[in-house]
């Protein structure tokens, strides 16, 4: 009955307090902000473009404490300011990136050594080509594999749905039981040091760095051009984005204007050669 009748006689104060104009204290006023559940909010010209990328794939992207950095990164860095655009990278993953730029709600665009193929046209758009590239066979030293032709009845790991897949799968068989999917290009290495593989098949920039930063794991790297050609990588769009008309022109300038060669000289130690590449370009 106390607690009741106090409650009532705070109930009467506060009527009395409201009736002399006093009005009680409102709370803190949200952020500013356009967007209702029924509008969604504007973007304009300073909404930063949203990109995707699977930070596994040293020296292209890689993870440094919390920063994602790597040949790539600085790449893409250099066309955004290039296309007065500003942006945010996020460390997603292979499968979320792919999953996420296709349908284009929350992620703009994917920057992470993605090769062009005309399968992948078939669901998203790609950037004019700014990276050559091809897969090559590491294995452990004295290894009696030469070429990709001996992998058949080898047990060979790649990471999942790369053009190493796809092109092992051809080898192979799709579903060959020696043909190991692995969520990222770590895992697959892991599993050749691990002894669960005679092999990895991985791009060459991919594979030449973890041999030089792992010298005591006695690997080397078999490139056939025979059976692996050439590949180039390109920015991952939504199908149809309006940005690659104001991207393209960015990358096409700072290939011409040498920024290309420093961020290449950078990562690789070595002036890039680009006849290959203008030409892919050229193309389209």
């Amino acid at each position: 009955m106390k607690k009741h009748s106090a409650l009532l006689l705070l109930t009467l104060i506060f009527v009395l307090l409201a009736g002399c104009g006093t009005a009680p204290a409102k709370d803190p006023a949200p952020a500013a902000s356009s967007s209702t559940e029924s509008e969604p909010a504007a973007t304009d010209s300073s909404t930063p473009i949203k990109i995707a990328t699977d930070a596994s794939y040293a020296p292209m992207e890689f993870m440094d404490l919390d920063q994602v950095k790597g040949f790539d990164i600085d790449f893409i860095d250099a066309v955004m300011k290039q296309a007065g655009l500003t942006y945010e990278v996020t460390n997603t993953g292979w499968d979320t990136m792919l999953e996420s730029v296709r349908q284009g709600t929350e992620y703009q665009a994917g920057v992470s050594s993605v090769s062009i193929t005309d399968e992948r046209k078939e669901s998203y758009s790609f950037s004019l080509p700014y990276f050559e590239s091809t897969n090559v066979i590491m294995v452990k030293e004295g290894s009696d594999i030469k070429s990709a032709l001996d992998l058949k009845d080898k047990k060979v790991a790649v990471q999942n749905g790369t053009t190493a897949d796809i092109l092992m799968s051809g080898i192979m068989g799709k579903d060959s039981a020696n043909l190991s999917r692995f969520e990222s290009n770590a895992l697959a290495l892991l599993e050749l040091d691990n002894g669960g593989a005679d092999a990895v098949v991985a791009d060459i920039a991919i594979v030449r760095e973890y041999i030089k930063n792992n010298p005591d794991k006695k690997l080397v790297s078999i490139t056939d051009p025979d059976n692996f050609d050439s590949e180039y990588y390109g920015i991952l769009y939504p199908k149809d984005s309006e940005l690659k008309a104001k991207l393209d022109p960015a990358i096409q300038t700072i290939i011409d204007n040498g920024t290309y060669a420093e961020i290449y000289k950078k990562w690789f130690g070595e002036e890039p050669d680009l006849t290959n590449l203008k030409a892919a370009m050229a193309k389209g």
